[in-house]
């Protein structure tokens, strides 16, 4: 039975507010928890710059920048998720399908085989990224045309070339090399520096998807009725190509590969009945942050002071999530 119009608008509300105050919270419990307990108000006197102790240190240096940087990576997969799923019109498409992360992956390998860290690790990876974003639209488009099945099936052949070489990097590279390889498969926030770059690219990408939401709603019945109303489809559809794949790779840039952030969040965000992309890719975002930062929150304490790969907590978060979604869903996703 379907909403009425008001009521429908109350619950957006509530869900939007919700979620504005669930990222908070999130963030502020990553900042007191950890291998060190920190409370409340002195996590709140170091943001305001009135402590130089230890823990304002641990604060201000360690856990703000990693918690805005999961917070960051969390929202851009979820709007990369968002946006893959309306382009190639596939309830399972998630950020990684197109083979963005595979050359981010092999990039960021080679660069570790190097001797690479900081700022040429995660420049490496972002230059892979962008790569595999241009030989996928260029294989796409070889004929002067291009649709979303053709985009599809060029991804996950290149994907699978790229796994094929990340397979072979890691057969032949010295023992020394193996654990940070392999963290940086799985997914690890250990290696935000900055927070800045996550940062502007989700404000911005985030602006631009909502510029084009009505468009996106439009573009769900189909290319023909788009047209018919107006939508440059073909525009359209290049537009959220290059505003996922760019939001990907800088996801893939600040964390390496996470699964399931892109593809159950938005389905969270259904479930909770938003369609309208007006709603759905803020609410994604927010939900995708807040997700994110309590996985990397966990990683950081359920074996402290060992740290776990983001990814694998993430993996345990998203598989009987995503399952519980299936059955619980009584209609296709």
């Amino acid at each position: 039975m379907p909403f009425h119009p008001d009521t429908n608008r109350h619950r957006k509300n509530y869900v939007l507010i919700g979620l504005l105050t669930l990222a908070p919270i999130a963030i502020l419990i990553a900042l007191m928890v950890g291998s060190v307990s920190i409370s409340t108000q002195d996590v709140f006197a170091s943001l305001l710059g009135r402590q130089t102790t230890p823990s304002s240190q641990i604060v201000q240096d360690l856990r703000l920048p990693r918690a805005l940087g999961a917070f960051s990576c969390g929202a851009l997969l979820a709007l990369a998720g968002v946006l893959m799923q309306v382009l190639l019109r596939n309830p399972l498409a998630d950020p990684y399908v197109l083979g963005i992360s595979g050359g981010a992956a092999v990039a960021a390998l080679l660069a570790i085989l190097a001797g690479a860290s900081g700022w040429l690790l995660t420049g490496s990876a972002f230059a892979g990224s962008l790569l595999s974003m241009f030989i996928v639209f260029g294989l796409a488009q070889a004929r002067g045309s291009w649709s979303p099945t053709r985009l599809l099936l060029t991804g996950v052949v290149v994907a699978a070339g790229w796994g094929a070489l990340v397979s072979f990097i890691l057969a032949i590279a010295p023992a020394k090399n193996l654990h940070s390889m392999l963290f940086w498969l799985m997914g690890d926030l250990g290696y935000v520096n900055t927070v800045w770059p996550g940062i502007t690219v989700m404000t911005l990408g985030l602006i631009a998807a909502m510029l084009a939401a009505r468009r996106l709603n439009i573009l769900l019945h189909g290319p023909l009725q788009a047209n018919a109303l107006g939508v440059d489809v073909g525009k359209l559809r290049l537009m959220i190509y290059l505003l996922a794949s760019l939001m990907t790779a800088t996801a893939v840039t600040i964390a390496g590969s996470i699964g399931f952030a892109g593809l159950i969040v938005p389905h969270l965000i259904r479930l909770l009945g938003i369609t309208d992309h007006r709603w759905l890719l803020p609410g994604s975002a927010l939900l995708g942050g807040s997700l994110l930062v309590i996985a990397d929150t966990f990683a950081r304490t359920i074996m402290a002071p060992q740290q776990l790969p983001v990814g694998v907590i993430m993996a345990m978060i998203g598989v009987p999530l995503f399952l519980y979604l299936l059955h619980r869903s009584n209609k296709p996703l």
